[in-house]
């Protein structure tokens, strides 16, 4: 019995889809490409714009300086160990893909959905992320080295771990975010979101060494950045910049603000207990009906602060500036 076997190769514009394919500079734009296998495939310099590559095989492709523009990778597409350097993936659709180990460098991924996509162990130092969806994400220890996070929306996702030193995360959408053991020194966090965050393990007490355990904020800029709700017990918050921030109602009990601006700072009913606030500036701040007993306030700066119902129980006020403070019994210091 002859058994005859026809292969079918999908083709577009003449050129050939199939794995290994040499594609380098093809005009794919808008082309339907869902499903399609390209795996190891040279694809660079590829116009893709607008393509449907839903469940398509990408993996370990070469998609150096591709135009991905309002391409279609979502629902599983598999990027695994994919080269995106240099690719332009402006507003694209990446939900649900599989970008583990890819390398993102370079990339511009403005405005892109990237939303419950896979990126373990991607590298996406130097992308900009401007405006993307990387909400519910698991970005912990992935390499988000000089990447521009501004106007990002990093809702709920997983940053434990993460380095965000010297990062753009200003009106970053943080809610909810598992900022436990990330490292922000010195991140523009201006007008940043950072509600119900956690900035510690759910461990923490469990924890041997604590320290370990806390974000660490040293130097940020979180200028009237709204942290209501956030969990930032023992964080390290030295020298940060919070003028004008929403602390009302925190839990920042042994909290290092060692050196910090919160002037004009919202910190109505906020737990300043054994919190670390020597040379704060506190000018002009909203204190009332605060926790601060036990809390170290030397060579604090509380001009014109509001103090009124607040508990400065042994709180140490050595040398602090009180000048036209309103007391807890409604008092004006001189």
């Amino acid at each position: 019995m002859l058994l005859l076997v026809y292969i079918v190769v999908m083709e577009v514009n003449g050129r050939a889809i199939e794995p290994g394919a040499n594609l380098e500079g093809a005009n794919l734009s808008h082309a339907n490409l869902r499903g399609a296998n390209l795996k190891d495939a040279n694809l660079r310099g590829a116009n893709m714009r607008g393509s449907s590559l839903s469940r398509a095989n990408l993996s370990h492709a070469d998609l150096t300086g591709a135009n991905l523009t309002d391409a279609n990778l979502s629902v599983g597409a598999n990027l695994t160990g994919a080269n995106l350097r240099d690719a332009d993936l402006t507003g694209a659709n990446l939900r649900d893909a599989n970008l583990t180990g890819a390398n993102l460098t370079d990339t511009n991924l403005t405005g892109a959905s990237l939303r419950y996509a896979d990126l373990t162990g991607a590298d996406l130092k130097d992308a900009n992320l401007r405006g993307a969806d990387l909400s519910h994400l698991n970005l912990s220890h992935v390499n988000l080295r000089y990447t521009n996070l501004s106007h990002v929306n990093l809702r709920y996702t997983n940053l434990t771990g993460a380095n965000l030193s010297n990062l753009n995360l200003s009106h970053t959408d943080l809610t909810g975010a598992n900022l436990s053991h990330a490292n922000l020194r010195y991140a523009d966090l201006t007008g940043a979101d950072l509600r119900k965050t956690i900035s510690y393990s759910q461990y923490f007490d469990e924890m041997p060494n604590k320290s370990a355990a806390k974000a660490n904020l040293t130097g940020a800029d979180l200028t009237g950045a709204n942290l209501r709700d956030a969990d930032l017990t023992g964080a390290n918050l030295r020298d940060a910049n919070l003028t004008g921030a929403d602390l009302s109602h925190l839990n920042l009990s042994h909290t290092d603000l060692t050196g910090a601006n919160l002037s004009h700072a919202n910190l109505r009913y906020a737990n300043l207990s054994k919190a670390e606030l020597s040379g704060a500036n506190l000018t002009d701040a909203n204190l009332g009906g605060a926790e601060l007993s036990h809390a170290n306030l030397t060579g604090a700066n509380l001009t014109g602060a509001n103090l009124r119902d607040a508990d400065l129980t042994d709180a140490n006020l050595t040398d602090a500036n009180l000048g036209g403070a309103t007391m807890p019994d409604g008092s004006i210091h001189d």
